[in-house]
């Protein structure tokens, strides 16, 4: 990315079912639903919103490789979106386990993103 304009952080929580999609996708709601970016388009090259650069980081605090970086770019209407996912994030207790919510076990799971955007 060329150059960055905007920084926005969120964190997301599966409490059940223990799947980091659930809780990355949440992380990234977190961060990007309460923006409005109406200005980005002026300062993009030739005002195009497409031209926009978007950098995901994720924090997993596991299954790294079950991440589903399709269905995270999907979340994004404009621009070009990558992703990268790192260890990091929290599986902690829930307190409780229930299997009528497909839990695993007792865990939920905590992930932390950072979304850069830019060009």
């Amino acid at each position: 990315m060329k150059q960055i304009f905007f920084i926005e952080t969120g964190t997301g929580i599966d409490v059940h079912g223990q799947d980091v999609n659930v809780a990355a996708s949440r992380a990234i709601q977190d961060a990007i639903h309460y923006n409005s970016l109406p200005g980005m388009r002026s300062i993009l090259p030739d005002g195009d919103i497409n031209k926009m650069k978007v950098h995901v980081k994720l924090a997993l605090p596991t299954d790294l490789d079950r991440l589903d970086r399709a269905e995270i770019k999907k979340l994004f209407p404009y621009g070009t979106v990558t992703v990268e996912v790192m260890q990091g994030g929290m599986a902690t207790t829930s307190g409780i386990f229930l299997e009528d919510h497909a839990d695993k076990n007792d865990l939920m799971y905590i992930v932390n993103a950072a979304i850069e955007v830019g060009y």
